[in-house]
């Protein structure tokens, strides 16, 4: 792994003692049905116990404490597509300080209401993520704010690769492990995790076919913008920031390929989660076990696929469960 990178491995063990005590080692189990279909053992990596129901708690909680008593007083600020802004609300009000979190009109009523009930200030902006961005920048600018982006920093990008060193503590024989991606928070600091102690193991990232920011920049080499579209999966929604300055140079560097999935296979993810594995996942958080269901992965060793949030409106899930919910159309429907 390349030394030059944002993010060590040191780096990310570091951060595993920083917010220990403050969030939940999540269990990981083994899934016979899954198994039984890949041909491979399958662990499933339950981090939608999470406290706030996602990993983002893991890299909020790290950059909050990162930050000086000076600096978590002037409050901190940042945009989401509900599951960071839910985490970052839960780690400043647990150090005493005031959240700011702004998301875009197509994020979930069901997450702004429990970012709401953490006492955060909410501002909603535009219809990308990219548009609630420029409210965080004035914030930062007009208001002193502090931010603390959803991905694009170091110590979100070491909170988050906590969760792979769990991963390969408990498996180390571990062939596959299947990331979900949007930002490359996750993706990116999971992969550093990993491959700093197993470079063998592969990491791929996983995303929706709708405006998925992460794999267009990869394959144009550069941060590029794409148009935001509703999805099952809609916390992997939003852009990567045209200055990216962490997350793009990571996942280019250590994600062995990025797949993409249909909303028919995102669905049938969360429909197997909750009939096979008694699970209540977020299509973001389905899309491990969509792309196993669609014969997307192809390992040949054990294989673990993280369960990243359980964040999702039960209305919708429910209607996914019984196959009544009309899947986001071509025509951006």
């Amino acid at each position: 792994m390349a030394s030059t990178l944002p993010v060590s491995l040191e780096g990310i063990r570091a951060a595993a003692r920083r917010i220990s005590g403050r969030v939940i080692e999540t269990p990981m189990m083994q899934s016979p049905s899954l198994g039984d279909f890949a041909g491979v053992p399958v662990h499933l990596k339950l981090e939608h116990h999470q406290t706030t129901g996602s990993f983002k708690l893991r890299g909020a909680t790290n950059a909050v404490l990162s930050l000086s008593p000076a600096e978590r007083s002037r409050g901190v600020v940042a945009a989401s597509t509900g599951n960071h802004g839910r985490a970052l609300a839960y780690a400043a009000k647990a150090e005493g300080a005031v959240a700011t979190i702004c998301m875009s009109q197509l994020v979930p009523e069901n997450k702004i209401s429990e970012i709401r009930r953490l006492g955060a200030d909410i501002r909603i902006v535009g219809l990308s993520q990219d548009e609630a961005q420029l409210e965080v920048d004035r914030l930062v600018g007009e208001e002193g704010l502090v931010m603390v982006p959803p991905f694009d920093h170091p110590a979100v990008v070491a909170g988050q690769g906590t969760l792979g060193l769990e991963i390969i503590d408990a498996l180390p024989e571990a062939a596959t492990v299947l990331v979900p991606l949007s930002g490359g928070g996750l993706a990116a600091g999971v992969a550093a995790a990993i491959k700093g102690v197993s470079p063998k193991t592969k990491v791929i990232g996983l995303t929706m076919d709708r405006g998925a920011a992460m794999k267009a920049s990869l394959d144009a080499g550069r941060p590029v913008q794409v148009e935001e579209r509703p999805s099952l999966a809609d916390s992997l929604g939003g852009g990567i920031g045209l200055d990216n300055r962490v997350s793009f140079a990571m996942c280019r560097a250590l994600l062995d390929d990025v797949i993409l999935l249909t909303e028919a296979e995102i669905a049938a993810g969360m429909r197997h989660a909750y009939s096979c594995e008694r699970e209540i996942v977020e299509g973001a958080g389905a899309v491990g076990i969509a792309a196993l269901l669609a014969g997307k992965i192809r390992s040949g060793g054990p294989v673990v696929a993280i369960l990243s949030g359980r964040n999702v409106d039960m209305e919708q899930h429910r209607r996914v469960i019984n196959g009544e919910a009309a899947m986001f159309g071509e025509d951006g429907s």
